[in-house]
C-alpha cells in the first residue's frame, strides 16, 4: 500500500514585532557659559560597578563627559566601557595594554582634559567608594578654588566600616603630609578631587615621580607650588559595592617612603618652582 503523502504543516503566525531598540541618548545641552567637565575613572576589573556608576554620575552631572581608562581588565570592564560609549556620546574610553597603575592613568586623564579643552577634571574611584552624590558640592567649590577635595577628615566627613588600623595609617600619612608639605588640607591622600585644568597646565606634572599611592599627595603638592587655591568639602568614604580591593601593602610602604623623600625636598626648597 503506498504511503500517504505527508500533510503540509500549517503556516506559523509571524511573531509580533518587539519594541525597537532605544536610540543612543544625546548629551544634555550645556548651560551657556558653564564649564566643560570631564569625569575620569581608572578601571581594572570593575565590571560589576562601571555601568551603574556612569549612570549615577550623569544623574547629578548630566552635561559632564566621562573618560574610562581601562587597563585591559580580564573581567570585561573594557568591553562594557565600549558599549557605554557606543550608546552615549558623553562617554569616552582609553584602553591601555595592561595594569599600568592609578598614577599613570590619572596623568593620562589630565593630558586628555588639557588637550580637549575641558575646564575641570573631576577624578574619582570606580568602586563607589566615592559616591557620585557629592559631585555637585565638589563642583560648587570650584568657584573659589583651583582644586577641590572630597574630604574624609573635615567636619562632616567620615569613613564607613574602615578597620581601625587602616584609618590610623591614613590619618598618620595625612599628618605627615601637612607637616612636610606645608599644605592647608586635611585629606591629601584621597583621589576624589576636581582640578581646574589651567592649574594642571601650570603645575610641574612632568616632574611627578610617584606612580603608586603617593601620587595623590605629590600631584597636590605640585598644584600647591603652582599657586593653586586648595579647598575641601566633606564626604563619607563608603565601601566598594562589587569586586575586590586592590590595596597593596608593599606599595603602601613604598609610597610612605616617597612622601618622606618629597617632604624633605619640599622642606629644603629643592622642588619649588622658580619664577
Amino acid at each position: 500500500m503506498p504511503h500517504a503523502a505527508l500533510a503540509p504543516k500549517p503556516a506559523q503566525p509571524a511573531p509580533a514585532p518587539g519594541p525597537s531598540p532605544a536610540p543612543p541618548r544625546p548629551p544634555a545641552p550645556a548651560v551657556p557659559g558653564s564649564p566643560r567637565v570631564l569625569v575620569s575613572i581608572a578601571t581594572y576589573n570593575e565590571a560589576g560597578n562601571l555601568a551603574a556608576l556612569v549612570a549615577e554620575i550623569h544623574k547629578v552631572l548630566p552635561a559632564a563627559d566621562v573618560l574610562v581608562i581601562d587597563d585591559n581588565s580580564p573581567d570585561g570592564t573594557g568591553r562594557i566601557a565600549d558599549e557605554l560609549a557606543a550608546a552615549d556620546r558623553r562617554v569616552r574610553v582609553l584602553h591601555r595594554p595592561g595594569k599600568l597603575g592609578l598614577g599613570t592613568a590619572t596623568l593620562a586623564a589630565m593630558r586628555h582634559a588639557a588637550e580637549h579643552g575641558y575646564d575641570y577634571l573631576q577624578n574619582m574611584d570606580a568602586d563607589f567608594s566615592h559616591p557620585p552624590r557629592y559631585l555637585p558640592a565638589i563642583q560648587a567649590g570650584m568657584d573659589r578654588h583651583d582644586v577641590m577635595i572630597g574630604s574624609r577628615y573635615v567636619p562632616g566627613g567620615a569613613t564607613e566600616n574602615w578597620p581601625a588600623a587602616r584609618k590610623a595609617i591614613s590619618k598618620g600619612v595625612n599628618g605627615l603630609v601637612r607637616f612636610r608639605f606645608r599644605m592647608p588640607v586635611k585629606d591629601a591622600s584621597g583621589a576624589f578631587r576636581c582640578y581646574r585644568v589651567d592649574t594642571l597646565r601650570a603645575a610641574d606634572l612632568g616632574a611627578v615621580r610617584s606612580r603608586g599611592y603617593s601620587f595623590q599627595q605629590e600631584v597636590l603638592l605640585r598644584c600647591h607650588q603652582a599657586g593653586a587655591r586648595l579647598g575641601e568639602v566633606p564626604i563619607v568614604f563608603e565601601n566598594r559595592r562589587a569586586g575586590a580591593s586592590k590595596v597593596n601593602k608593599r606599595e603602601a610602604a613604598r609610597s610612605i617612603g616617597m612622601i618622606v623623600y618629597l617632604g624633605l625636598r619640599n622642606f629644603f626648597g629643592r622642588d619649588r618652582r622658580r619664577g
